[in-house]
C-alpha cells in the first residue's frame, strides 16, 4: 500500500511528460492508485468523484474571479499597465522578468486575484517577451515565484489562509502554534525560492532565446472575444475600476471569503457600468473560458487527495518510513520532505495537502522530540513542495494559461520542469535545514 502514492504520482508524472492532457493523467492516478490498495474501478471512481466536492468552493472562486478579471480588462486599465511596461522596461530583460515577479506577488497578498491577473497581463507582453528574445521559462518562473513565496512566508492575504489551515490542522492533531510562530518557521524554507528566483532569472534562463516554432498539439489558453477597451489616459472607467479592485481586497481581508470578494467586485463594475449590463453573460462566460480548465484540474485533484488520504496511501508511506528511520532528526526531516514532494506533485494544491501531512507529521514529530516551530516549518515546507512543477498545480497551470496564449509555451517542459528545479529543490534544502535549526 506504501507504493502506492509513488507508483500512481510516477504515472501521473510520466502521462504529463508524454504530453498526455493532465486532467486525464490525474485520472489515470487516481485509479492507479485506487487499484493498487484494493479499491476496484467502481469505488475508485467514487472516492474520486466524492472528493472533488471539497474543492467546489475554490473552483467557484477561480471561476468569479475569472469573470471579475475580465471585467477589469475590459476597462482598458491593464492595457494603460502593459504599456508602461513597455515604455519604461524596453530592451530590460532581466528586470522584466522581476518585475513580473513582484506583479505576481501582489496577487497574493495585495489584490487577492490569485493567477486570475495572468491572462489578462501577460498575452499582450508576448510580442514583446519575442522581440526581446526573453526566455519564456524565465518568466514563467517568476511568476510561479510570486504565486508561491509570499503565501509561504508572509501571514497576509493568501497567506493567512495558508498559515490558518497548518495552525487548525496542528491543532487538530495535538500541537498549538500561533500564526506569528508559523510565519517565522517559514521564512527560511520562502528564502530558498528567492535564492531559486535568482539563479532562473541571472544564470539558468538569461541568455536569449527565439520563439519557439507553434505548436499545433499545444493546449491553447485563449481569451479570443474579450474586446479590451484601449483608452489612452488614466479616467473615470479606470478609477471605478480601482475602487472594485480595492472594495473586493477588503471584504477578501476583512471576511476571508474569495467568492463574496469576487462576486462584490464583479457587481460594482457592472453597477458604475464599467461593463455594460448587456455583457453579463459574455463576461461570464469568458471568465469559465479563462479560468474553467484550472477550476477542473483543481477538482479532479481534491478527487485524488481523496483517493490517497480514503486507502490510506499516505499513512502506509510515512509509517514505513518512520519506521526505517527509527529517531534520527536529520534523516526523519528528510523522509518527511520527501513524503511532502510526492504527495503535493500529485494532489497539485498546497492548501490541501496540508490537513493530510498534519494528520501523520505531528504525531511522528511528537514522538521524536522535534519542536512545533520545526513541526510547522516541516507540514508547510512539505505542502509547498511539489505545488511548483506540478502539472496539476494553479502555481503552474497559471502562468502556462497566459505564456501559450499563442501556442508556443508548452505546460510540462516550459513550466512545470523549469519550476521544479529552481524553486522544489531549493524549498527542500532550506525546509530540511528550518527543521533542524528550529
Amino acid at each position: 500500500m506504501a507504493w502506492a502514492v509513488i507508483i500512481s504520482v510516477l504515472v501521473m508524472t510520466v502521462l504529463s511528460l508524454l504530453r498526455i492532457n493532465v486532467i486525464i493523467a490525474i485520472l489515470a492516478a487516481a485509479l492507479t492508485a485506487g487499484v493498487m490498495t484494493g479499491e476496484g474501478l467502481i469505488d475508485s471512481v467514487e472516492l474520486l468523484v466524492d472528493g472533488m466536492g471539497e474543492q467546489a468552493s475554490v473552483a467557484l472562486s477561480y471561476v468569479l474571479l475569472g469573470a471579475f478579471a475580465v471585467t477589469i480588462s475590459y476597462s482598458g486599465i491593464t492595457g494603460l499597465f502593459v504599456r508602461y511596461l513597455i515604455r519604461v522596461l524596453k530592451d530590460k530583460r532581466t528586470f522584466l522578468v522581476l518585475v513580473l515577479a513582484g506583479v505576481a506577488c501582489l496577487s497574493q497578498n495585495v489584490i487577492p486575484v490569485h493567477i486570475a491577473f495572468i491572462p489578462i497581463l501577460i498575452p499582450p507582453l508576448l510580442h514583446v517577451f519575442d522581440r526581446l528574445k526573453l526566455d519564456r521559462r524565465a518568466v514563467a518562473s517568476a511568476l510561479t515565484f510570486g504565486l508561491k513565496a509570499p503565501y509561504v512566508m508572509l501571514p497576509v492575504g493568501f497567506g493567512l489562509l495558508f498559515h490558518e489551515t497548518i495552525q487548525t490542522a496542528m491543532e487538530n492533531n495535538g500541537m498549538t502554534l500561533g500564526i506569528s510562530s508559523i510565519a517565522q518557521s517559514l521564512i527560511l524554507p520562502g528564502s530558498g525560492m528567492i535564492v531559486g528566483l535568482l539563479i532562473a532569472v541571472l544564470i539558468t534562463y538569461r541568455r536569449p532565446r527565439e520563439a519557439q516554432e507553434r505548436d499545433l498539439n499545444a493546449i491553447e489558453f485563449k481569451d479570443e472575444s474579450v474586446e479590451y477597451s484601449e483608452q489612452p489616459r488614466f479616467g473615470m472607467t479606470h478609477s471605478f475600476t480601482l475602487m472594485a479592485i480595492v472594495v473586493a481586497l477588503f471584504i477578501q481581508a476583512f471576511w476571508e471569503n474569495l467568492i463574496l470578494a469576487a462576486l462584490a467586485g464583479l457587481i460594482l463594475m457592472f453597477v458604475f457600468r464599467v461593463v455594460p449590463h448587456n455583457l453579463g453573460d459574455k463576461v461570464v462566460s469568458d471568465g469559465i473560458g479563462m479560468m474553467g480548465t484550472i477550476a477542473f484540474v483543481m477538482l479532479v485533484s481534491a478527487g485524488y487527495a481523496n483517493v490517497l488520504k480514503s486507502t490510506g496511501s499516505v499513512t502506509a508511506l510515512v509509517e514505513k518510513s518512520s519506521a526505517i528511520l527509527g529517531d534520527n532528526h536529520a534523516l526523519i526531516a528528510f523522509a518527511l520532505l520527501s513524503v511532502g514532494l510526492i504527495v503535493t506533485m500529485g494532489i497539485g494544491s498546497s492548501f490541501a495537502t496540508v490537513p493530510i501531512l498534519a494528520s501523520l507529521f505531528v504525531p511522528i514529530c511528537l514522538s521524536v522530540g522535534f519542536s512545533p516551530m520545526a513541526t510547522a516549518a516541516l507540514i508547510g515546507t512539505s505542502s509547498a513542495l511539489g505545488d511548483a512543477g506540478s502539472p496539476a498545480s494553479d502555481s503552474t497551470l497559471g502562468p502556462t494559461s497566459g505564456l501559450n496564449a499563442d501556442g508556443r509555451h508548452h505546460h510540462i517542459w516550459d513550466t512545470c520542469v523549469p519550476t521544479f528545479l529552481h524553486f522544489n529543490i531549493p524549498l527542500f534544502i532550506f525546509g530540511w535545514a528550518a527543521a533542524l535549526i528550529l
